[in-house]
């Protein structure tokens, strides 16, 4: 299973559906995986993969809590 590092917060790791979200950049995370940058969806609800909910709306599909929203205002509130 690949999620949040280790522990009881980790969750297997979905793909986003690109078709659900208005944005479609990524980046390499630490681990050296490339991951969906946060993106608002086109009709608000949540997307598949996501990791956290962004105090700018927007979703985030990280697979770390560090640094997981930066640039969207911190993180609004966690998923399971």
């Amino acid at each position: 299973m690949v999620g949040f590092a280790t522990g009881p917060q980790a969750r297997e790791y979905q793909k986003p559906r690109e078709r659900e979200l208005t944005t479609h950049r990524h980046y390499v995370n630490v681990d050296g995986r490339t991951v969906h940058s946060p993106a608002k969806t086109r009709d608000g609800r949540r997307p598949t993969g996501a990791s956290a909910k962004c105090r700018d709306g927007s979703w985030s599909f990280s697979r770390h809590r560090r640094g997981t929203c930066s640039g969207h205002h911190g993180v609004a509130a966690w998923l399971r």
